[in-house]
């Protein structure tokens, strides 16, 4: 059984083994991955193109200009985004908003799908199309190419947009932005960077000339720094025609402007800065020690980057072990090494502070370095990240055919940017089989002294005001820099060696086997009870994906007992899992791929995890142990419970307006039932951790009424032995359980609630309608088409029209438990000035949905988008995994799952028009509105 497992690590062994034919030379540089052409067009453009059918008919284009924020003139301070915006309000092929509306047509979504974004650096516009006719990726690439050069930018236009950017801008403020504005010329410092965030100032995109925004596009907006990259499933040769053909003709810039490289400078020495915020809710410490940019040119570079990356994991497990203990210096702590801005790249350390406690946080990241440094790492510690560094290798290696455009498209994006290459998985794996061994512990060691050093350091506290009193001033924190450590011993590395399961199960015995040919599914139920749905796919070559649910969960248990039902499964997963406490369990863990959550829900309990096809049996293991053997390790536990009051404590504190938002919107919509209460400290304070595993245990103890659904790339006949051994061998009291219905709903009629909290002039809407229905997949269908249509509306008048708002939000839903309803929920932020003008044209879009329905137009939006996607679902096994098993788990056919498709061509003007006539009557309606607190 185990022989046939590893089958697959045997095939990937002799399928690199022509690769070991010659030694990679570290002094060259890497090679680009082969299956990638790269080009330059007469005119001075990038391109790079690679074929990959995964997913099929589907291709990711994006145009990548090397302009960013960071070329702004003192009066162009947000114009590289405004132009970004302006890209999608017309351009020459494409007039006005006919760009969206023919991409929306064409199943692709604004904002989810169609988007881009700015930065310092690098504008980049991203554009996920189907390529199934040639006539329509013919127009896609033209749409990429009047990004690279025709934008219309007509006055009118550049107008409405301003709102729509202002509102944009005014969604970030806050006590982040006001901190940060302290911040940013300290770690920058003192370069432009810190004077160029992308979003700009307020004044010049409400007041720029056309004619400066215009100029701006001139003298960045030119194929010498532009780049076009294709990756998917075409012909490249068709590809790389059509590129010279959309792309060839752009003319090459008269007399351009020099692109300046800026720099971050290292100034050397140590600087440090304290920023306190009323409505900052905690302390945290953020420590950086600035190198020069190391980029991945040579061979060198990378068995250098492999290094850092050692320390980075070796380092990290540390300061997680730290929380671990019965009181945990710090809330959360992190250390990591990597690329930074510009010309450097950093070491940064980040530790959140229990309260106003910042000294103790910040000597407790500064001792676990300082410990690195002096005694170094322990072999062990070595061996076990050298294991996750080749298994992720062979992983990638395995899944070559199976990685989704996406990831290809994002890295090369960062090779036209950074000037490096993409290596493909073979040379990644053979790069590791050549060089990870030969990498000592003495010098990862030393590697970690040239890492932590006394120059070029920044260290600052963002706190909270209310504790501004207790914390330390900027002087006293560099003090601790070079002063702890001194009493810091060796690390010792605690391990366990056993199996995770002392005593191996009898197997159980098949009661019944069932085959649904229509969606590939084999039903297996035990002699226990337990039943277990099995669908093998090729959609991965290297891995297994599952869930199982039984009815309950938190709903069993009365108020009394709430608390402790619904922190059952943070204690259990803090514990460990059998006799390995967690920090042992992720040690024992290294070199494998396999994770399993057990989660005691709202009304149900699921186990939900992932593996790799080798490790399949190590994930059975880890799911048998939850149903058998959950021990409590106290000193954690109580370390998890101190730190997450008193971050509950902080943030009451501090009362941050999003917060104070959420928690009444949270109330309001559970009309204030205990149930639906937002966390506070003094619940949590209450409970019980004997009590929340008791009821943990009791919840996972009988797996009689669980239904397991397994998708992935495995052989139903050769799991059939490891599946009766770890499920039908599990020991079951044969009872069935369903959860109750606690009636935690929203409450009829119409309410309204404001919330005044903030000093920004900034306002947060949500509109909440719900209620009960009568299920069907196609009255569920169309309320979810409603509320996407409406999205569309929405987005076209309160956006575009009225420059209102920056991104509205609408959806619909519908949930059969733990009882039938739906809801509409209907968010948007906007200018404290026009709530009740945005609030009323929304209740008009609706008004006309009543009257007509939505338009054809929009509803076959809709289709195309749902469409496209069903596509790609189809390959996926999430998609498999969650359909089947939400499926299974009420009782419904799992064949349906195919009608989707018949489904989608049933909507229509009518049945959009009956459906917001029947849900959306108005009668029942939540308003609840953030509004900033009245002057005093």
């Amino acid at each position: 059984m185990k022989k046939q497992l590893r089958i697959l690590g045997l095939l990937i062994l002799v399928s690199t083994q022509w690769l070991y034919a010659q030694k990679i030379d570290l002094n060259a540089n890497l090679p680009m991955d082969p299956a990638v052409k790269k080009g330059t067009l007469s005119n001075g453009m990038t391109y790079y193109i690679k074929k990959n059918v995964e997913p099929k008919n589907r291709a990711q284009l994006r145009l990548v200009v090397k302009a960013g924020s960071i070329l702004e003139e003192d009066n162009q301070r947000g114009l590289a985004h405004f132009l970004e915006h302006m890209q999608f309000n017309g351009t020459k092929n494409f007039p006005k908003n006919e760009l969206v509306n023919f991409l929306e047509k064409s199943g692709i979504k604004f904002g989810a799908d169609l988007n881009a974004y700015t930065s310092f650096d690098e504008t980049v516009y991203m554009l996920p199309v189907p390529t199934d006719t040639l006539a329509k990726l013919e127009k896609f690439m033209m749409v990429l190419s009047d990004w690279a050069s025709q934008a219309t930018l007509e006055g009118s236009e550049i107008d409405k947009e301003r709102g729509v950017v202002l509102e944009e801008a005014r969604l970030r403020k806050g006590a982040q932005t006001r901190m940060q504005a302290t911040l940013l010329p300290v770690i920058f410092r003192g370069s432009k960077y810190a004077s160029r965030l992308p979003i700009g100032l307020d004044s010049i995109i409400q007041n720029a000339p056309y004619e400066t925004i215009r100029n701006f596009h001139k003298d960045w907006y030119r194929p010498d720094l532009q780049s076009v990259i294709a990756i998917g499933d075409f012909d490249p040769a068709v590809m790389e025609a059509m590129i010279q053909k959309y792309f060839g003709s752009i003319p090459k810039a008269e007399s351009p402007k020099s692109r300046i490289i800026y720099e971050v400078p290292l100034k050397g020495g140590t600087e440090a800065v304290v920023i306190t915020d009323k409505e900052q809710p905690y302390n945290i410490i953020q420590l950086y020690y600035f190198q020069p940019e190391q980029k991945e040119i040579t061979g060198q570079n990378r068995r250098d980057k492999i290094i850092r990356s050692l320390f980075n994991d070796m380092i990290g497990q540390r300061l997680q072990e730290q929380l671990q203990k019965a009181d945990p210096p710090f809330v959360y702590g992190a250390s990591n090494y990597g690329s930074f801005l510009g010309n450097l790249d950093a070491l940064t350390v980040l530790a959140v502070a229990k309260g106003a406690d910042v000294e103790k946080a910040l000597i407790a990241v500064l001792d676990e370095n300082e410990r690195a440094s002096k005694f170094g790492f322990t072999d062990t510690e070595l061996q076990r990240a050298k294991l996750s560094i080749k298994t992720a290798a062979e992983k990638q290696f395995n899944e070559k055919d199976k990685t989704a455009s996406e990831r290809y498209v994002d890295e090369l994006v960062s090779c036209f940017l950074n000037d490096v290459v993409m290596t493909n998985e073979a040379f990644d794996l053979e790069f590791i089989n050549q060089y990870l061994d030969g990498i000592s512990l003495d010098e990862v060691n030393q590697t970690v002294k040239k890492l932590i050093t006394k120059e070029n350091r920044v260290l600052a506290l963002m706190g909270s005001e209310k504790d501004k009193d207790k914390l330390p001033a900027a002087e006293n924190l560099k003090a601790l820099l070079d002063n702890t450590g001194s009493t810091v011993t060796a690390y010792v590395d605690e391990t366990l060696d056993e199996p995770l399961i002392p005593v191996m199960p009898k197997a159980g015995k098949i009661k019944s086997t069932k085959k649904v040919d229509a969606v590939g599914v084999t039903e297996i139920v035990f002699e226990n009870g337990v039943k277990v749905n099995l669908k093998p796919t090729d959609f991965k070559n290297d891995e297994i994906k599952f869930r199982a649910n039984s009815w309950g969960g938190q709903s069993l248990y009365d108020n009394a007992s709430l608390m402790n039902a619904s922190v059952a499964s943070a204690v259990a997963e803090v514990s460990g899992l059998g006799n390995y406490k967690a920090t042992q369990l992720g040690k024992f863990m290294s070199g494998k791929i396999a994770q399993v959550n057990a989660i005691v829900g709202g009304n149900s309990e699921v186990i939900v995890g992932s593996s790799s096809v080798k490790d399949f049996e190590t994930a059975l293991q880890m799911i048998y142990s939850r149903f058998t053997n959950n021990k409590l390790d106290a000193d954690a536990v109580k370390g998890f419970m101190t730190n997450q009051k008193g971050f509950l404590e902080s943030m009451e504190k501090s009362s941050p307006p999003e917060k104070v938002y959420r928690d009444t919107l949270q109330a309001v919509t559970a009309n204030y039932n205990y149930r639906g209460m937002p966390m506070s400290s003094e619940k949590f304070g209450t409970v019980d951790a004997e009590k929340a595993l008791k009821i943990f245990n009791e919840r996972f103890s009988d797996a009689s009424d669980f239904e397991f659904t397994f998708v992935g790339n495995f052989d139903v006949e050769t799991i059939k032995p490891l599946l009766a051994t770890y499920l039908g061998g599990l020991k079951t009291a044969n009872k069935k359980e369903k959860f109750v219905d606690r009636n935690v709903n929203p409450p009829s009629g119409q309410v309204t609630k404001v919330v005044k909290k903030g000093t920004e002039d900034k306002a947060t809407v949500t509109l909440l309608v719900s209620g009960t229905y009568k299920p069907s997949d196609l009255e569920e269908l169309n309320i979810q088409a409603l509320g996407d249509i409406l999205n569309i509306k929405l987005t076209e008048k309160l956006r575009e029209e009225e420059g209102g708002v920056y991104s509205p939000y609408v959806r619909g839903s519908a949930s059969r438990v733990p009882s039938p309803r739906y809801q509409f929920r209907i968010g948007f932020g906007c200018s404290p000035a026009n709530v009740d003008k945005l609030v009323a044209l929304t209740l008009a879009e609706i008004e006309k949905f009543k009257a007509s329905g939505a338009t054809q137009v929009d509803i076959d939006k809709f289709v195309a988008k749902q469409k496209l996607d069903f596509q790609s679902d189809l390959k996926s096994n999430d998609f498999w995994l969650n359909e089947l098993a939400d499926k299974y788990q009420k009782g419904e056919d799992v064949k349906s799952i195919l009608e989707e498709g018949k489904l989608l061509d049933k909507l229509s003007i009518q049945s959009t028009k009956e459906t917001a006539q029947k849900y959306m009557s108005g009668k029942d309606m939540i308003k609840v509105i953030l509004l900033p607190e009245d002057k005093k």
